[in-house]
C-alpha cells in the first residue's frame, strides 16, 4: 500500500524570463510583462510530496521533520529572498520558468530522498498558476 505525505512551505524571489540570444522585440512579444528588465517577484507557494510504503516500524513514508529539513535546506536557502536569474547558479544559463524552477526544485531534493519513493513538486507562482513535476 502506497501512501503520498506532503509538505508545504513557501519563498519569495524575483526574476526575469528572457533570452539573452533574442531581441528585446521578440522577449517582449513572448514574455510580456515578465521580461521586465528591473525582474518582477513572485510568492512561491510550493508542495512536496513523497509516495511510498508505510514503514512498518516507524509507521512513516517519510519523517515529515526531514522533510520540512530537507525543502529548508536544499530550496528555501537556496532560493528565498533571490533574484533567480542573478544570484541562483541554477538559472545561469536556464530561463527560471515556474516550470524550471519545479524541475531544479526536484532534482536538488531528489538526491535526499529515499530512492523506492517517488518524489513530486507542486509549485505556485501565483495561486491561479502552478506546475506539477515528477521526474
Amino acid at each position: 500500500m502506497k501512501v503520498k505525505v506532503s509538505r508545504k512551505a513557501n519563498f519569495n524571489a524575483a526574476h526575469r524570463l528572457y533570452r539573452s540570444d533574442w531581441s528585446f522585440e521578440k522577449n517582449d512579444e513572448v514574455f510580456g510583462k515578465c521580461n521586465n528588465p528591473n525582474y518582477h517577484g513572485h510568492n512561491y507557494d510550493l508542495i512536496v510530496s513523497v509516495k511510498g510504503e508505510i514503514d512498518q516500524e516507524t509507521g512513516y513514508v517519510m519523517d515529515m521533520k526531514v522533510l520540512k529539513d530537507l525543502i529548508k535546506e536544499h530550496v528555501e536557502e537556496a532560493l528565498d529572498h533571490k533574484n533567480l536569474n542573478e544570484d541562483v547558479p541554477d538559472f545561469k544559463n536556464l530561463n527560471p520558468t515556474a516550470e524550471n524552477i519545479a524541475v531544479v526544485i526536484w532534482n536538488k531534493l531528489r538526491p535526499h530522498i529515499k530512492k523506492t519513493n517517488e518524489l513530486e513538486v507542486l509549485l505556485y507562482e501565483t495561486p491561479r498558476n502552478f506546475v506539477t513535476y515528477s521526474g
